[in-house]
């Protein structure tokens, strides 16, 4: 019996996957939207060539404007082209592009797999990274992330390694999708929820649908018991913070979150940082997530000052212009940070 050619194989997948990519740059209708996330699930393959020739997309995308902005047009010399011509031109670029996505895109490379789907995505300072899972679920990964997804015919298990990601869970009752976190487990079946591994906790918001928080060790439930004396769970527009150190004695309270405050926590999907009298200690720590170039405040009587506002997350020398101009605030630029210091200097005692 002959083997069959792989190759083959995987240029038909990569036809398929540029197809839908180029569809989706046109506009999915919901049937097609339907379609595509049959597809991704019948075959691990179908959603790797899926979010390579997505990622490479993007990419000429921003390389497209790029050349606007500098006064060149990247199809300077081509006659306008139909429909139809512009479709068949968009799956060429993603084909001929495929086979140089994975060595491009280092962010992707699978693990060992040990199940039906596993895979590895990170994303470097400054960076955020959006991916389609085989059945239909969405990641998104903030700034300096990483995540582990390992899917088995019983479950559905991704491993925040590190950083902050957001999930929009496809819903299947009978494959559960879990979040493991710094020793936290975040059980979903249907739900849209924001995951934040920091140095002392894990932070957990629900956007929609509800989620159970467990010690992944143990299963232990970690939220209050409800009045049925049941294990509570964090449902849409609440929230929860699970320090990492010793086990709390206490279960973790569940605090509401008004809308205009989940606009603001989720507000690097748009790589944007929004605050709202916010010391200015809390503001510096979140620019620096996003930068090589770290802000530093070298003045004592800056730490407790607060201000608000919506920047862009790439936007740190408008930030630090705005203090400097409004502010009285004086900024050393350094080669590796950038050093805040009030300009009137400090009365003697």
């Amino acid at each position: 019996m002959s083997r069959p050619d792989r190759r083959h194989d995987r240029t038909g997948i990569d036809r398929t996957a540029a197809d839908w990519v180029a569809r989706q740059v046109r506009g999915l209708s919901a049937p097609e939207e339907d379609a595509l996330a049959e597809w991704l699930r019948a075959d691990f393959r179908h959603a790797q060539a899926f979010t390579e020739l997505e990622e490479t997309w993007q990419s000429l995308d921003r390389l497209q404007g790029a050349g606007m902005q500098h006064g060149c047009r990247l199809e300077a010399d081509l006659p306008p082209a139909t429909a139809p011509v512009r479709r068949r031109m968009l799956q060429g670029m993603l084909v001929a592009a495929a086979a140089l996505a994975v060595g491009y895109f280092g962010w992707w490379r699978p693990a060992q797999m040990k199940a039906p789907f596993a895979l590895m995505v990170a994303t470097e300072i400054g960076d955020l990274k959006q991916m389609r899972l085989p059945d239909g679920s969405v990641l998104h990964l903030n700034t300096d992330s990483s995540a582990e997804v390992a899917y088995t015919e019983g479950e559905r298990r991704i491993h925040l390694v590190r950083g902050e990601a957001r999930f929009e869970v496809a819903k299947n009752p009978s494959r559960p999708f879990v979040v493991q976190a710094g020793g936290i487990d975040v059980r979903a079946v249907g739900t849209v929820f924001n995951v934040r591994l920091r140095a002392e906790a894990v932070d957990v918001l629900v956007t929609e649908g509800k989620v159970r928080v467990n010690d992944a060790a143990s299963g232990i439930p970690l939220l209050a018991a409800g009045p049925a004396k049941e294990a509570a769970l964090l449902v849409a527009g609440e929230r929860a913070s699970i320090a990492l150190a010793a086990p709390a004695a206490e279960p973790v309270a569940i605090e509401p979150v008004s809308p205009t405050e989940i606009e603001r926590t989720l507000a690097w999907q748009d790589r944007r940082l929004v605050f709202d009298a916010a010391p200015l200690a809390e503001m510096v720590a979140e620019f620096n997530r996003y930068s090589r170039r770290q802000l530093v405040i070298a003045d004592p009587r800056l730490n407790d000052r607060q201000f608000g506002g919506t920047f862009a997350v790439a936007n740190q020398e408008a930030f630090v212009r705005l203090l400097e101009s409004r502010f009285a605030v004086k900024a050393e630029h350094l080669d590796h940070e950038i050093r805040l210091r009030l300009a009137v200097p400090e009365k003697s005692p």
